[in-house]
């Protein structure tokens, strides 16, 4: 295949990385720790742990996993927010070889009940917040044998005892649980620093994360990545990002919770290779703590969605903050509309810069060059050693500057699904690119263009409308916070547009806004139906979950 996009990239770049130089995160990990070992590693409510207590920390994590019989392929859960505990189990758990299985702390028991049972899980930690979920999911996944409770304040000395009684007592944040058998995230840091710790040797082929999909197209699937996947994906991020920070003297801002691929690759593991801090965001929809916490840093990079960014920007507080030393911004997870990329770059004076990527590929697939003068939309050039191909229903290559479904190949790429061939057979296509149901197309200099999801396109009289589009120019309306845009049924028609929108302005009326879109969209893209609500469903990073909103529709 020509790789026209190699003609675009930024100089230093190169167009293949070499996976072979670690074998695994673990090498990657102990490099790290020892290099950087007096730097901070992470921050959390303002109480910080370098590399050298993360070495410690973890190590003495790794021995107690051993000592309850924990092997290489172990399945071992995390059920926690970016609070310091999650790094810890994280790293003490690939330390000794076991596989991570990442939850969302919010999920429901059903939910819990169903990753469980799917990917096998034999150790499960979990913050007290949500300890009373896991409780109820406990009697139905008998291959738990061991239940870890951590709590937000744990790691966080006097002031965390503090943390802890307002969330207990004051915030009624943790319900009542009683888990027979568990066992104090603090007591196994404690035992485990008395315990021996045998190194284990871990390979390319081993299984890093069993990292599940966020189910917008159905029941949630477990993708195998591999510790070659996961390192070949920091490298290739490492390469984009080099020439934007320096060893040692980065502050990464981790808003995106770390069991999120996105936060996972692209902060905890990419800039730990750089020996750089991550400032852990443990709750970052209350705005108004987070711009606070934010107004005590000098930070160099920050990772976000369009949703977080549009709530910062809605911020006065966070106009603020110095922003003299931030060089690195990156957005993905769902497109970054042009008018909140405008709107950043004039309030913290540089660019927002549009990436992609997906569970399956750990995450990154593209990134733009962070020289861009302007938001162009697109989410960037195929990033090294992977190849990006767009194909129609057939599977046919198309031109350039045709809409297909965007198909990629590379070394970050998962083996497959867990327990599942059916699927990994169906997102494969004869050649082994795996197809990411988004689609798109390409443009002369190889710059990938997002059009929509597959399975969102609304059909109106046979004309294919995008969402997305429908939701950039509605956006662009000032009274107006947040829009989706969903198809609904009519009849013969086929499909018309409804949109759902979070209003700025209390007083903003539906012949308004279907007026500002006609100024902009053909009339078979013009929402003709619109309601408005308090507030958009979205998944555990913000993004907004359009599935949920048809259900809704259609109940």
């Amino acid at each position: 295949m020509d790789k026209i996009w190699l003609s675009s990239y930024p100089q230093g770049v190169p167009a293949e990385i070499d996976v072979n130089e670690y074998h695994s995160l673990v090498e990657v990990f102990n490099e790290a720790t020892q290099k950087f070992a007096h730097n901070t590693a992470f921050i959390s409510m303002g109480v910080k742990i370098s590399y050298k207590q993360l070495d410690e920390y973890s190590r003495a994590f790794a021995a107690w996993l051993q000592a309850q019989g924990a092997k290489p392929g172990t399945r071992i859960g995390l059920m926690m927010p970016n609070i310091l505990q999650y790094p810890i189990a994280l790293f003490g758990a690939l330390r000794a070889g076991c596989t991570v299985v990442n939850f969302n702390p919010m999920y429901t028991t059903h939910e819990v009940e169903h990753q469980i049972k799917d990917s096998g899980c034999e150790i499960m930690v979990v913050v007290e917040n949500f300890a009373l979920t896991l409780q109820k999911a406990l009697p139905n996944t008998p291959s738990v044998k061991k239940v870890v409770v951590a709590s937000i304040g744990g790691m966080l000395g006097f002031k965390g005892k503090i943390v802890n009684l307002v969330l207990r007592y004051v915030k009624k944040m943790v319900p009542a649980w009683d888990i027979p058998g568990h066992i104090r995230f603090s007591d196994t840091l404690q035992q485990g620093a008395k315990l021996p710790f045998q190194a284990v040797q871990v390979g390319h082929d081993d299984h890093a994360f069993l990292q599940y999909t966020g189910g917008t197209t159905g029941v949630p699937k477990g993708a195998i990545l591999t510790h070659r996947n996961i390192v070949a994906n920091l490298m290739q991020a490492y390469a984009w990002v080099r020439s934007y920070t320096e060893d040692g003297k980065d502050l990464v801002v981790t808003a995106l919770p770390l069991y999120h691929i996105f936060a996972l690759t692209a902060n905890c593991l990419t800039f730990m290779r750089l020996g750089a801090t991550n400032l852990l965001i443990v709750n970052p929809r209350d705005i108004k703590g987070f711009v606070k916490e934010l107004g005590q840093y000098q930070f160099t990079a920050f990772t976000g969605v369009n949703t977080l960014f549009n709530a910062l920007l809605n911020n006065e507080d966070f106009k603020k903050i110095d922003f003299s030393r931030l060089r690195l911004v990156l957005g993905g997870g769902m497109a970054v509309q042009k008018t909140i990329a405008e709107k950043w770059e004039a309030v913290t004076g540089g660019p927002l810069i549009q990436a992609y990527g997906l569970s399956e590929t750990s995450p990154a697939v593209t990134i733009n060059p962070f020289d861009l003068k302007d938001f162009t939309g697109s989410i960037g050039l195929p990033i090294s050693s992977t190849i990006v191909k767009i194909v129609d229903d057939n599977g046919n290559k198309v031109a350039n500057g045709e809409v297909g479904e965007i198909l990629v190949s590379g070394p970050q790429v998962m083996k497959g699904y867990w327990n599942r061939p059916d699927e990994t057979e169906k997102v494969f296509d004869p050649e082994g690119y795996l197809r990411t149901g988004d689609m798109g197309y390409m443009d002369d200099k190889g710059f990938i263009f997002l059009v929509d999801r597959k399975k969102d396109i609304i059909i109106v009289s046979g004309f294919n409308v995008y969402p997305n589009e429908v939701e950039e120019v509605v956006s662009r309306h000032p009274g107006i916070l947040e829009v989706a845009a969903v198809g609904v049924d009519n009849g013969a028609m086929g499909e018309l547009v409804k949109i759902f929108v979070v209003r700025k302005d209390p007083a903003l009326t539906e012949q308004e806004i279907i007026k500002f879109s006609r100024q902009e969209l053909t009339n078979y893209k013009v929402p003709k139906q619109i309601e408005f609500v308090d507030e958009l469903p979205k998944n555990n990073v913000g993004k907004i979950l359009r599935r949920k909103l048809r259900d809704i529709q259609a109940s």
